[in-house]
């Protein structure tokens, strides 16, 4: 089988691997399409190391169709559509004993450790498939659509904890892909509005085409003052990776208001920011990182719903022998988001 393989940091490659077969308690998937993700480009460029191996077949937004199952596996079909959920936890630390396996001491992720979707098969691991990790659909799903199962499984589990509730405005910074998964689903939960701030222009369209107000940088604090009556917003998601955002996020919120850091920062990064906002308005800040099972799981439902709109997220699509090519598209900022389908 093809497979893009990151050789070394700084250096990928389509490699010819043998094709996998299931051993017992295994699942083989036929790959129908992997989304590509800023983290990918981390990796390839060896800003991020934890948890990496070198080698590994990259690609950890999956999805794909049963092709074969191992000895004794159970509950499964050749031929469903499926997408894994990518954390494989150990349940049985402290902080997965906590009811945090995302979290987990012992974390291994497909993509990452474990070979991923970018190769005509995926080998999900035993311990995965008895952990429940596959997730099946109910109906079909178009394959570029079921592969942001796992961004939305992540967007889900800090939306769990942010809680928009109805009537709340909510404040975007950030519309990439996980901004406008994160505006889709303030409106799900009952927004009145949602304000996406982002400095690119064209970024800006496709969230004012989902009913956004769409502003730059300088207008953000302006725009929810203007719908809040100068209160701030309900709930502030920083969508980018910018340190200095973490103290524009806590302005902006309103007394007892909620402030979601979603975004991962560089290595090392600090941010200064007033404690005195945190500590009069009395917020609530929360992050988010990685998704539970039961997240992938009711992003798969959403997606099989048709709530979600998903061709506003993936709009290029590129052949798995130009993955690399489609790595360039993300650096450079092509659409939205990128798929690769074998």
């Amino acid at each position: 089988m093809r497979a893009l393989v990151l050789v070394e940091p700084g250096r990928i490659e389509l490699q010819q691997r043998p094709d996998p077969r299931p051993g017992p308690g295994e699942v083989l998937l036929k790959v129908e399409a992997t989304t590509l993700c800023g983290t990918d480009l981390r990796i390839i460029s060896g800003a991020k190391t934890a948890g990496v191996r070198q080698g590994v077949i990259m690609g950890h937004e999956i999805a794909g169709r049963i092709a074969a199952l191992g000895e004794g596996v159970s509950g499964y079909e050749v031929g469903q559509q499926a997408a894994p959920s990518i954390v494989i936890s150990c349940n049985h630390c402290r902080v997965c004993l906590l009811g945090l396996e995302h979290l987990c001491e012992n974390l291994r992720l497909i993509g990452y450790e474990i070979d991923g979707g970018l190769a005509d098969y995926c080998l999900i691991p035993a311990q995965a498939v008895a952990q429940g990790n596959l997730v099946t659909t109910r109906t079909e799903v178009n394959p570029t659509h079921l592969a942001l199962a796992e961004p939305l499984s992540c967007c889900i589990n800090a939306a769990n904890q942010y809680r928009v509730q109805p009537g709340d405005v909510v404040a975007v910074l950030g519309a990439g892909p996980i901004g406008l998964l994160h505006l889709q689903l303030a409106q799900a939960s009952g927004a009145s509005q949602v304000i996406v701030s982002n400095r690119s222009v064209a970024r800006r369209a496709p969230a004012a085409a989902l009913g956004a107000v769409a502003v730059g940088p300088d207008e953000v604090q302006q725009a929810v003052l203007e719908a809040t009556g100068g209160l701030g917003a309900d709930v502030v998601v920083v969508c980018i990776g910018e340190p200095a955002l973490a103290s524009v996020a806590l302005d902006l919120a309103r007394p007892g208001g909620r402030v979601s850091y979603f975004a991962g920062f560089p290595k090392g990064s600090t941010a200064e920011v007033d404690v005195n906002l945190l500590h009069y308005k009395e917020l609530e800040v929360t992050g988010g990182s990685n998704a539970r099972r039961r997240d992938v799981r009711a992003a798969v439902r959403l997606l099989e719903s048709g709530h979600l709109n998903a061709d506003a997220i993936v709009t290029h699509t590129f052949a798995l022998d130009d993955a690399p090519a489609a790595y360039d598209a993300v650096r450079d900022r092509l659409g939205v988001k990128i798929a690769v389908t074998p």
